[in-house]
């Protein structure tokens, strides 16, 4: 509470606080520092220079005549009627003095700040009237005077009342007394915290580094001016008279300040009539008036309240906004006891991380040690395989050399002989044996099979780059946070599902991609279906008639983030395809929404279904809308790879029927069976039964069953197809359930 009860001017306590005009307060003395008069010599700058409006009359006589001797004191006695009071300092320019006094007619200009005070508060110079200016008479009327709020720099100009027209802050007066007078209790109790003595010495000062109360003696024991202790600063203890706000701040004015300790307080009075007590409120002007006042008619147009209900009201209105200041306070102590632990947990964490980062780089340090005793192991096996290699090829050499010496030696002394016939004797052996020698020093024997050079280079560049990039990355609690489905957009069509993802709103940490996950339809393990940077996908060729569970993840840098809440999702119970003209052969002729096919060629083509199958029971027609000259069209099923210039059947990919008007056969790798008599016509149905639970096929004529099942032990992945030729018109009917009821099927002929 300190700081609201110091003048913003000198940093004392407040002595004989005023209100100035922006709500403000300044002590009296202070007022009358910063207070700033307008001089006469105004009339002397040019005419863009004058305040706007009309001049105050005082004002208007003084710029009649020029500053005299006089100026001085009626300056006095215009800022304050009961004290002389010493100008501003002294010069300025005229652009401050405009800045000021440009905007009298408001009773606020704007300021414009030209000396500094050790304060802090930027006092106005007064503006010295232009050379030559004849000096104004003693008794020429005062000039007008301002005062600039300290705090919001706005200025107010003075009545002929100067400093005395401002309301004397009396609540605040009181308050600074009655803190004054509990400082120096204080001051009485404050006792020295590292006496020896019972009971401590008073205290003499106060670190305000240390915070820690010291006596003359333990100060000059314990707390010397030297050393690291020079920089501390030393004060007088709170509540001493030489203290910062102490009491030895002044006295304040007997107008309305307490008279002691124990003394009542006098009931505030009428600044305007001294024998009055303030029982009025006048709401316009917003202050306290009193009877005379309100008969002297000077509020008779404002609206005035009773002084004890507009007290009342305002001190509602002021607890009340106290109650969000106090929760505002509750919650900024909570917040500070969370950042003070928050400061503790960065201590401990940093010093964990600390001596996590030192055992990972010892590790790294000890793996390279150990790695380099492995390289010098294998510098040394190499260096000794080069020298016995080198010390094997000397002692082979000097071997050879010795027996090579040995036997010229030998033959020179054998030519130094004479005699023939002994000479011839061994001649011959001895060609032999210096033969034989001179070979075995072939080519490449005086040549070392090792060289000096090490084959051996080190590759460190990799890792050096990896140590200059060594860097920390982001820490777990950066993965990406839990991806959010958009239940709306996801749906199942056939057998496919569409899903749509997105991060939740506020969410900072990077992604880069995302992994969608779905099980096998049975209840079985999740597999990745997809990963990548999309938020929505669409999973083809699952199963008919089949629940899906699927969910997805966040990854980045740092991590892969949680799984998605699981999405259940049902694929249709019957399939809905048409015939597929991008695998169709190109002289099939697709109509009707790609669900009606003819061909331009008389050879049979092939078209094949949008749709796969691997599970479950499905069921589809094709009804014969044009039937010419008695062709054989074949119905069934085939690979996505069979042929599709050649009747359906004939290759080892395809599954089929094949009927004329009179009789059908079942084919499959150009292997015909199973002839039962009854053929199709315009008009005729033809119905495929494909039983993946059972592994059979098997086919209808307009309801009938043609034939005992066609195939059997049938697995994989099947697409419905069809072969025809330019006389045969069909149109593909789906999404039919599996016929419940079916006929006895026709016995196949011999």
């Amino acid at each position: 509470m300190e700081e609201e009860l110091k003048c913003p001017v000198c940093g004392s306590l407040f002595r004989e606080p005023i209100i100035l005009p922006c709500s403000h307060n300044v002590c009296l003395p202070c007022a009358r520092t910063i207070a700033v008069q307008t001089p006469e010599s105004e009339q002397h700058l040019p005419p863009l220079l004058h305040p706007r409006g009309p001049a105050p009359p005082a004002a208007a006589a003084a710029a009649a005549a020029a500053p005299g001797p006089g100026a001085a004191a009626g300056s006095a006695d215009c800022l304050d009627s009961e004290s002389a009071a010493g100008g501003g300092g002294g010069g300025g320019d005229h652009a401050d003095k405009l800045s000021l006094h440009s905007e009298t007619d408001s009773g606020y200009g704007s300021y414009t700040p030209s000396l500094k005070s050790p304060n802090g508060v930027r006092v106005l110079p007064l503006v010295p009237a232009p050379p030559g200016a004849a000096a104004a008479p003693r008794g020429a009327g005062p000039a007008s005077s301002s005062l600039t709020c300290p705090q919001c720099h706005r200025s107010a100009s003075l009545d002929q009342r100067g400093l005395r027209g401002f309301q004397r802050n009396r609540l605040l007066e009181a308050i600074v007394q009655r803190y004054q007078q509990g400082r120096a209790a204080a001051a009485a109790a404050a006792k020295c915290q590292l006496c020896d003595r019972s009971p401590p010495e008073p205290a003499a000062v106060l670190c305000e580094q240390c915070e820690v109360l010291y006596c003359a003696a333990c100060q000059l024991r314990c707390h010397p001016a030297r050393g690291p202790f020079a920089k501390h600063r030393l004060a007088p203890p709170p509540g001493h008279p030489g203290a910062p706000g102490g009491g030895g701040g002044g006295g304040g004015g007997d107008g309305g300040g307490g008279k002691g300790a124990g003394g009542g307080r006098k009931l505030p009075t009428c600044a305007e009539h001294d024998l009055e007590n303030y029982s009025m409120y006048c709401v316009s002007c917003r202050s306290p008036v009193c009877y005379q006042c309100l008969e002297e008619g000077k509020h008779g147009k404002h609206e005035v309240k009773a002084l004890g209900a507009m007290w009342k009201q305002h001190k509602a209105q002021l607890s009340q906004a106290l109650n969000g200041v106090s929760d505002k306070a509750k919650e900024a102590k909570e917040f500070l006891v969370q950042l003070k632990n928050l400061l503790q947990q960065i201590q401990e964490n940093g010093l964990d991380y600390e001596a996590c980062l030192v055992a990972q780089c010892d590790a790294l340090v000890d793996a390279l040690t150990r790695q380099k005793a492995k390289l010098l192991t294998k510098v040394t096996k190499e260096r000794e395989h080069k020298l016995k290699v080198v010390w094997d090829q000397i002692n082979h050499c000097t071997l050879k050399l010795r027996q090579s010496t040995g036997l010229m030696e030998y033959c020179l002394e054998v030519i130094k002989e004479n005699d023939p016939s002994g000479f011839l004797q061994i001649s011959d052996a001895l060609i032999k044996r210096v033969q034989v020698s001179q070979e075995q020093w072939v080519k490449g024997a005086l040549e070392p099979k090792v060289s000096a050079e090490f084959d051996l280079t080190l590759d460190s560049e990799p890792l050096l780059q990896s140590i200059h990039q060594l860097d920390f990355i982001q820490m777990k609690c950066r993965v990406p946070p839990v991806p959010l489905l958009q239940l709306e957009k996801c749906c199942t069509r056939n057998n496919s599902v569409t899903l749509a993802w997105r991060m939740p709103p506020l969410s900072h940490n990077p992604v880069e991609g995302y992994i969608l996950e779905l099980d096998d339809g049975d209840g079985g393990q999740f597999r990745e279906v997809y990963v990548g940077k999309e938020t929505l996908c669409t999973i083809d060729g699952l199963h008919f008639n089949s629940t899906y569970n699927a969910r997805v993840k966040a990854f980045n840098s740092s991590g892969v983030g949680p799984y998605s809440k699981t999405v259940i999702l049902q694929t249709s119970d019957v399939a809905w395809f048409t015939f597929d003209p991008s695998s169709a052969h190109r002289d099939i002729v697709l109509s009707n929404d790609n669900q009606t096919a003819t061909c331009n060629s008389y050879d049979d083509r092939v078209v094949l279904g949008t749709a796969a199958f691997s599970k479950g029971v499905h069921y589809w027609e094709l009804h014969v809308d044009r039937y010419d000259n008695h062709p054989d069209p074949a119905f069934g099923i085939a690979r996505i790879n069979v042929v599709k210039d050649m009747m359906l059947g004939k290759d080892d990919k395809a599954w089929a029927m094949y009927v004329d008007n009179n009789r059908s056969w079942f084919m499959h790798c150009n292997s015909h069976t199973n002839r039962t008599e009854g053929g199709v016509s315009k008009g005729a149905t033809v119905g495929v039964l494909l039983d993946l639970n059972k592994h059979n096929l098997t086919f209808y004529i307009n309801g009938q069953q043609q034939g005992p099942p066609a195939f059997e032990n049938i697995e994989g992945v099947f697409m419905p197809a069809l072969s025809l030729n330019r006389n045969v018109q069909v149109t593909l009917h789906t999404g039919l359930e599996v016929p419940q009821c079916v006929k006895q099927p026709k016995l196949p002929n011999n």
